[in-house]
Protein backbone atom coordinates (compact mmCIF):
# COMPACT_ATOMS: atom_id res chain seq x y z
CA UNK A 1 0.00 0.00 0.00
CA UNK A 2 1.52 3.44 -0.76
CA UNK A 3 1.81 5.90 1.57
CA UNK A 4 1.77 9.64 1.61
CA UNK A 5 4.04 12.40 1.67
CA UNK A 6 3.91 16.41 2.47
CA UNK A 7 6.09 18.48 -0.53
CA UNK A 8 7.22 21.54 0.15
CA UNK A 9 4.41 23.09 -2.13
CA UNK A 10 1.62 21.81 0.56
CA UNK A 11 1.25 19.13 -2.41
CA UNK A 12 0.46 15.39 -1.66
CA UNK A 13 2.59 12.85 -3.28
CA UNK A 14 2.46 9.20 -3.23
CA UNK A 15 5.59 7.40 -3.07
CA UNK A 16 6.49 3.03 -3.26
CA UNK A 17 5.50 1.07 -0.39
CA UNK A 18 8.70 -0.15 0.89
CA UNK A 19 11.36 2.52 0.18
CA UNK A 20 14.44 3.35 2.04
CA UNK A 21 15.64 5.85 4.59
CA UNK A 22 19.52 7.16 4.74
CA UNK A 23 20.66 7.54 8.37
CA UNK A 24 24.19 8.42 8.95
CA UNK A 25 26.78 6.53 10.84
CA UNK A 26 27.40 9.68 12.70
CA UNK A 27 23.62 9.22 14.55
CA UNK A 28 23.72 7.12 17.25
CA UNK A 29 20.25 6.35 17.88
CA UNK A 30 18.61 3.78 16.95
CA UNK A 31 15.35 4.78 14.94
CA UNK A 32 12.11 2.51 15.03
CA UNK A 33 11.14 2.56 11.15
CA UNK A 34 7.35 1.99 10.40
CA UNK A 35 6.31 -1.05 8.19
CA UNK A 36 7.76 -1.45 5.22
CA UNK A 37 10.66 1.12 5.49
CA UNK A 38 14.00 -0.07 5.34
CA UNK A 39 16.94 1.99 6.58
CA UNK A 40 20.40 2.19 4.71
CA UNK A 41 23.68 3.30 7.59
CA UNK A 42 26.23 5.64 5.18
CA UNK A 43 29.21 7.84 5.96
CA UNK A 44 28.55 11.44 5.74
CA UNK A 45 32.71 11.93 4.79
CA UNK A 46 31.97 9.12 1.15
CA UNK A 47 29.73 9.56 -1.84
CA UNK A 48 26.14 7.61 -1.29
CA UNK A 49 26.16 3.85 -1.65
CA UNK A 50 24.98 2.66 -5.13
CA UNK A 51 22.34 0.56 -3.81
CA UNK A 52 20.65 3.93 -1.91
CA UNK A 53 20.66 6.13 -4.59
CA UNK A 54 16.71 5.27 -4.93
CA UNK A 55 16.01 5.95 -1.39
CA UNK A 56 13.55 8.67 -0.89
CA UNK A 57 14.54 10.18 2.73
CA UNK A 58 17.93 11.21 3.55
CA UNK A 59 19.40 12.21 7.50
CA UNK A 60 22.18 14.44 7.49
CA UNK A 61 24.10 14.80 10.31
CA UNK A 62 27.79 16.53 10.12
CA UNK A 63 27.76 15.98 6.07
CA UNK A 64 29.92 18.04 4.05
CA UNK A 65 28.62 20.54 1.17
CA UNK A 66 30.09 18.29 -1.35
CA UNK A 67 28.88 15.06 -0.35
CA UNK A 68 24.97 16.35 -0.24
CA UNK A 69 25.48 18.26 -3.71
CA UNK A 70 26.50 14.58 -4.92
CA UNK A 71 23.63 13.23 -2.51
CA UNK A 72 21.47 16.08 -4.59
CA UNK A 73 22.37 15.06 -7.75
CA UNK A 74 22.27 11.31 -7.88
CA UNK A 75 19.37 10.48 -5.72
CA UNK A 76 16.58 11.54 -8.09
CA UNK A 77 13.53 10.18 -5.55
CA UNK A 78 15.00 11.83 -2.87
CA UNK A 79 11.80 13.96 -1.52
CA UNK A 80 13.04 14.89 2.48
CA UNK A 81 16.22 15.57 3.79
CA UNK A 82 16.04 15.52 7.60
CA UNK A 83 19.12 17.56 9.27
CA UNK A 84 19.85 16.75 12.78
CA UNK A 85 21.15 20.52 12.99
CA UNK A 86 18.81 23.41 14.09
CA UNK A 87 20.57 25.67 11.35
CA UNK A 88 19.52 24.23 8.11
CA UNK A 89 21.18 27.43 5.62
CA UNK A 90 23.69 25.24 3.68
CA UNK A 91 21.02 21.91 3.33
CA UNK A 92 18.66 24.12 1.75
CA UNK A 93 21.10 25.26 -0.81
CA UNK A 94 22.07 21.82 -1.59
CA UNK A 95 18.74 20.29 -2.05
CA UNK A 96 16.56 23.03 -3.85
CA UNK A 97 13.00 21.91 -4.29
CA UNK A 98 13.31 19.17 -1.35
CA UNK A 99 11.39 19.11 1.57
CA UNK A 100 13.78 19.67 4.57
CA UNK A 101 13.26 19.50 8.33
CA UNK A 102 15.88 20.73 11.01
CA UNK A 103 16.94 19.42 14.27
CA UNK A 104 15.03 22.83 16.26
CA UNK A 105 14.90 21.55 19.69
CA UNK A 106 17.70 18.42 19.86
CA UNK A 107 20.43 21.20 21.11
CA UNK A 108 18.78 22.85 23.35
CA UNK A 109 20.31 21.28 26.40
CA UNK A 110 23.58 21.26 25.19
CA UNK A 111 23.75 24.69 23.94
CA UNK A 112 22.41 26.03 26.74
CA UNK A 113 25.07 24.32 28.74
CA UNK A 114 27.79 25.73 26.30
CA UNK A 115 26.44 29.44 26.80
CA UNK A 116 26.38 29.15 29.93
CA UNK A 117 29.47 28.17 30.60
CA UNK A 118 31.21 30.94 28.21
CA UNK A 119 28.81 33.46 30.36
CA UNK A 120 30.61 32.08 33.55
CA UNK A 121 34.13 32.27 31.53
CA UNK A 122 33.68 35.74 30.76
CA UNK A 123 32.54 37.33 34.06
CA UNK A 124 34.86 35.16 36.15
CA UNK A 125 37.94 35.78 34.33
CA UNK A 126 39.08 32.02 33.17
CA UNK A 127 41.04 32.95 29.92
CA UNK A 128 43.09 35.61 32.04
CA UNK A 129 43.42 33.12 34.61
CA UNK A 130 44.52 30.29 32.02
CA UNK A 131 47.18 32.26 30.53
CA UNK A 132 48.63 33.07 33.59
CA UNK A 133 48.97 29.48 34.53
CA UNK A 134 50.53 28.58 31.41
CA UNK A 135 53.39 31.07 32.26
CA UNK A 136 53.05 29.84 36.18
CA UNK A 137 51.81 33.34 37.24
CA UNK A 138 50.04 33.36 40.38
CA UNK A 139 47.47 36.05 39.40
CA UNK A 140 46.89 37.97 42.95
CA UNK A 141 45.24 40.34 40.84
CA UNK A 142 42.01 38.06 39.97
CA UNK A 143 41.86 36.97 43.76
CA UNK A 144 41.55 38.34 46.85
CA UNK A 145 38.92 41.09 47.69
CA UNK A 146 37.23 42.36 44.62
CA UNK A 147 34.57 44.26 43.50
CA UNK A 148 31.83 43.05 42.40
CA UNK A 149 30.58 45.40 39.24
CA UNK A 150 33.32 47.90 38.34
CA UNK A 151 34.82 48.03 35.34
CA UNK A 152 33.47 44.63 34.55
CA UNK A 153 30.92 42.28 35.58
CA UNK A 154 32.47 39.57 38.30
CA UNK A 155 29.64 37.90 39.11
CA UNK A 156 25.96 37.18 37.87
CA UNK A 157 24.59 37.90 41.05
CA UNK A 158 22.46 41.02 40.35
CA UNK A 159 23.95 41.02 36.66
CA UNK A 160 21.42 41.81 33.51
CA UNK A 161 21.77 39.26 30.71
CA UNK A 162 20.42 40.17 27.58
CA UNK A 163 19.27 37.30 25.03
CA UNK A 164 18.62 38.54 21.88
CA UNK A 165 16.63 35.35 19.91
CA UNK A 166 14.66 34.42 22.23
CA UNK A 167 13.89 30.41 21.40
CA UNK A 168 13.63 27.64 22.74
CA UNK A 169 17.75 27.58 23.46
CA UNK A 170 17.21 30.87 25.50
CA UNK A 171 13.79 29.26 27.27
CA UNK A 172 16.01 26.67 28.54
CA UNK A 173 19.21 28.94 29.20
CA UNK A 174 17.39 31.80 30.80
CA UNK A 175 16.29 30.05 33.73
CA UNK A 176 19.85 28.85 34.35
CA UNK A 177 20.77 32.23 34.36
CA UNK A 178 18.18 33.54 36.71
CA UNK A 179 19.50 30.39 39.29
CA UNK A 180 22.58 32.19 39.89
CA UNK A 181 20.97 35.33 40.40
CA UNK A 182 20.89 36.86 37.16
CA UNK A 183 17.62 38.60 35.73
CA UNK A 184 17.45 37.98 31.99
CA UNK A 185 15.36 39.85 29.30
CA UNK A 186 14.78 38.42 25.50
CA UNK A 187 14.85 40.12 22.60
CA UNK A 188 12.16 38.72 20.03
CA UNK A 189 10.37 39.93 16.86
CA UNK A 190 7.39 40.10 19.35
CA UNK A 191 7.19 41.83 22.85
CA UNK A 192 5.68 40.03 25.69
CA UNK A 193 6.43 37.69 28.13
CA UNK A 194 8.15 34.07 27.30
CA UNK A 195 8.19 30.85 29.77
CA UNK A 196 11.69 29.20 30.35
CA UNK A 197 11.70 25.46 30.45
CA UNK A 198 13.69 22.78 32.39
CA UNK A 199 15.67 19.73 31.57
CA UNK A 200 12.62 17.80 31.42
CA UNK A 201 10.70 20.57 29.35
CA UNK A 202 8.65 21.50 31.96
CA UNK A 203 8.07 25.11 32.41
CA UNK A 204 10.40 26.91 34.50
CA UNK A 205 9.68 30.70 35.30
CA UNK A 206 8.80 33.25 32.63
CA UNK A 207 10.61 35.86 31.28
CA UNK A 208 10.49 39.66 29.69
CA UNK A 209 10.50 40.16 25.83
CA UNK A 210 11.30 42.93 23.95
CA UNK A 211 11.85 44.20 20.40
CA UNK A 212 14.83 45.43 18.90
CA UNK A 213 12.68 49.10 18.60
CA UNK A 214 13.63 48.73 22.71
CA UNK A 215 17.03 48.14 22.65
CA UNK A 216 18.39 51.83 22.94
CA UNK A 217 16.60 52.02 26.06
CA UNK A 218 17.84 48.50 27.56
CA UNK A 219 21.51 48.11 26.85
CA UNK A 220 22.54 51.10 28.79
CA UNK A 221 22.15 48.79 31.81
CA UNK A 222 22.86 45.39 29.95
CA UNK A 223 25.77 43.76 31.60
CA UNK A 224 26.09 40.43 29.51
CA UNK A 225 24.71 40.10 25.39
CA UNK A 226 23.74 36.21 24.27
CA UNK A 227 23.47 36.49 20.58
CA UNK A 228 21.34 33.36 19.46
CA UNK A 229 20.57 34.68 16.17
CA UNK A 230 20.19 32.87 13.20
CA UNK A 231 21.88 33.39 10.10
CA UNK A 232 19.43 35.87 7.60
CA UNK A 233 19.66 38.66 5.84
CA UNK A 234 17.43 40.36 8.29
CA UNK A 235 20.02 39.72 10.96
CA UNK A 236 23.25 40.22 9.32
CA UNK A 237 25.07 42.92 11.76
CA UNK A 238 22.28 42.58 13.62
CA UNK A 239 24.55 43.45 16.54
CA UNK A 240 26.51 46.41 15.24
CA UNK A 241 28.67 48.68 16.05
CA UNK A 242 26.16 51.30 17.07
CA UNK A 243 24.14 47.84 19.95
CA UNK A 244 28.21 47.59 20.93
CA UNK A 245 28.50 51.32 21.52
CA UNK A 246 25.14 51.19 23.56
CA UNK A 247 26.42 49.08 26.06
CA UNK A 248 28.86 49.98 29.15
CA UNK A 249 32.41 49.81 29.21
CA UNK A 250 31.84 46.22 32.11
CA UNK A 251 30.12 44.43 29.21
CA UNK A 252 30.53 41.15 27.52
CA UNK A 253 29.29 39.83 24.36
CA UNK A 254 28.77 35.96 24.18
CA UNK A 255 27.71 34.56 20.40
CA UNK A 256 26.70 31.27 20.00
CA UNK A 257 23.65 32.22 17.29
CA UNK A 258 25.85 32.52 14.07
CA UNK A 259 28.43 34.15 13.26
CA UNK A 260 26.84 36.44 10.49
CA UNK A 261 25.07 38.16 13.07
CA UNK A 262 27.69 39.56 14.83
CA UNK A 263 30.23 42.96 13.39
CA UNK A 264 33.27 41.44 14.82
CA UNK A 265 35.41 44.03 13.35
CA UNK A 266 33.41 46.63 15.47
CA UNK A 267 33.90 43.93 18.24
CA UNK A 268 37.67 43.78 18.28
CA UNK A 269 37.66 48.09 17.99
CA UNK A 270 35.52 47.74 21.18
CA UNK A 271 37.35 44.94 23.32
CA UNK A 272 41.03 47.12 21.93
CA UNK A 273 39.83 50.41 23.28
CA UNK A 274 38.62 49.06 25.99
CA UNK A 275 34.48 50.13 25.46
CA UNK A 276 33.67 46.56 26.50
CA UNK A 277 35.11 44.12 28.75
CA UNK A 278 35.67 41.00 26.48
CA UNK A 279 33.59 38.38 24.46
CA UNK A 280 32.76 34.75 24.10
CA UNK A 281 32.69 33.75 20.45
CA UNK A 282 31.85 30.12 19.35
CA UNK A 283 31.01 30.70 16.12
CA UNK A 284 32.53 33.24 13.76
CA UNK A 285 32.17 34.99 10.15
CA UNK A 286 34.79 32.21 8.70
CA UNK A 287 34.62 28.86 9.89
CA UNK A 288 37.57 27.67 11.24
CA UNK A 289 38.30 31.10 11.65
CA UNK A 290 41.81 31.53 9.90
CA UNK A 291 45.11 31.57 11.87
CA UNK A 292 46.03 35.10 10.89
CA UNK A 293 42.16 36.50 12.78
CA UNK A 294 43.06 39.14 14.71
CA UNK A 295 40.34 37.92 17.10
CA UNK A 296 43.04 35.36 18.33
CA UNK A 297 45.55 37.69 19.59
CA UNK A 298 42.97 39.58 22.08
CA UNK A 299 42.75 37.91 25.03
CA UNK A 300 40.12 39.34 26.32
CA UNK A 301 38.09 37.58 23.74
CA UNK A 302 37.31 33.53 24.23
CA UNK A 303 37.21 31.08 21.11
CA UNK A 304 35.25 28.13 21.30
CA UNK A 305 35.54 26.11 17.64
CA UNK A 306 31.75 26.02 17.02
CA UNK A 307 31.50 23.84 20.10
CA UNK A 308 28.14 24.46 22.08
CA UNK A 309 25.95 21.80 20.25
CA UNK A 310 27.47 18.74 18.40
CA UNK A 311 25.03 16.64 20.53
CA UNK A 312 21.46 15.64 19.38
CA UNK A 313 19.58 14.70 22.43
CA UNK A 314 16.67 12.50 21.63
CA UNK A 315 17.50 12.33 18.00
CA UNK A 316 16.17 8.66 17.40
CA UNK A 317 12.78 9.06 19.33
CA UNK A 318 12.45 12.28 17.29
CA UNK A 319 13.25 10.56 13.69
CA UNK A 320 10.62 7.90 14.66
CA UNK A 321 8.31 10.38 15.24
CA UNK A 322 9.20 12.47 11.95
CA UNK A 323 8.54 9.17 10.19
CA UNK A 324 5.50 8.29 11.90
CA UNK A 325 3.87 11.24 10.55
CA UNK A 326 5.38 11.17 7.23
CA UNK A 327 4.00 7.82 6.46
CA UNK A 328 0.17 9.18 7.84
CA UNK A 329 0.50 12.01 5.49
CA UNK A 330 0.88 14.24 8.56
CA UNK A 331 2.56 17.76 8.81
CA UNK A 332 6.03 16.75 9.40
CA UNK A 333 8.10 18.42 12.76
CA UNK A 334 10.57 21.22 12.25
CA UNK A 335 9.56 22.10 8.97
CA UNK A 336 11.82 24.69 7.14
CA UNK A 337 9.74 27.21 4.72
Amino acid sequence: MAGLAVLGSGTVASYPSVHKIMLPTTLEDTVELPAGWRSVRYAVDAPVPDDALDASVLVVWGNGRREMLDAAARMPRLRWVASLAAGTEVVQECFPGVVVTSGSGLHDGPVAEHTLALVLACVRSLPSLVRAQDVRRWAGELGGIQPVHDEQVRTLHGAHVLIWGFGSIAARLAPLLTALGASVTGVARSAGTRPGTDATGAPAGSFAVVTEADLPRVLPQTDVVVDLLPATPATRHAVSSAVLAALPPRAFVVNVGRGATLDEDALLDAVDAGRLAGAALDVTAREPLPPDSPLWAQPRILISPHAAGGRPQHAGAFLTRALAAWSAGAPLPNLVS
